[in-house]
């Protein structure tokens, strides 16, 4: 996808080693234009599929997500909340999950409300690394029996274990509009 490999190789930078900073225009600042170039990419990809619901994880997932579900017919869009509140329905299901940036372990639960056995969905995410957030989303989508359709990621560490990780755990088409295959001298070097 030619203008997010742009947005990468002119926005993005790398601090550390293995990690990429792309929040000024994917997970803390909102290019709009471009979540709508990868809405349709996203759609033209999984557009044969039934899907009625984008499950998605708080908070950076949100904003893709939404804009996404403008392209598949206006499903519906339901996040993985990471923390219990006040509000929070007992009537849920969780599952534990590892984050790779923040290298913590926290619970993700979504309301069995709006998630269930008549659902197929398509898991978005806008990272993927050693594949721990989509797994745990995948986990509660089986916990729903609901039927998942397809993985959908914004941008893939090829380098790390996690797409090879979750195709072989799950079976499932895991889609990337870009991967990764490494970082050299601070620079992104990305799949051709």
């Amino acid at each position: 996808m030619k203008i997010l490999e742009k947005k990468i190789k002119e926005e993005g930078y790398v601090i550390e080693p293995d990690i990429l900073k792309v929040d000024s225009f994917l997970n803390h600042q909102i290019d709009v234009s471009l979540f709508q170039e990868m809405g349709q990419a996203f759609q033209k990809h999984f557009g044969d599929k039934k899907i009625n619901k984008i499950l998605t994880i708080e908070a950076s997932g949100i904003g893709l997500a939404v804009i996404c579900a403008q392209y598949f017919n206006n499903c519906k869009v339901v996040f993985v909340k990471k923390a219990a509140s006040k509000i929070t329905d007992d009537h849920a299901y969780t599952t534990t999950i590892h984050s790779f940036t923040k290298n913590t372990d926290y619970t993700a639960r979504v309301s069995a409300d709006y998630l269930n056995e008549d659902d197929h969905v398509l898991i978005l995410d806008d990272f993927l690394a050693n594949g721990e957030a989509i797994l745990g989303m995948y986990d509660l989508c089986q916990q729903a029996h609901a039927t998942v359709e397809g993985i959908g990621v914004v941008i893939a560490k090829g380098f790390q274990s996690g797409m090879r990780r979750i195709q072989q755990e799950t079976g499932l088409d895991v889609y990337a509009l870009e991967v990764i295959e490494g970082f050299e001298k601070g620079k992104v070097i990305l799949r051709k």
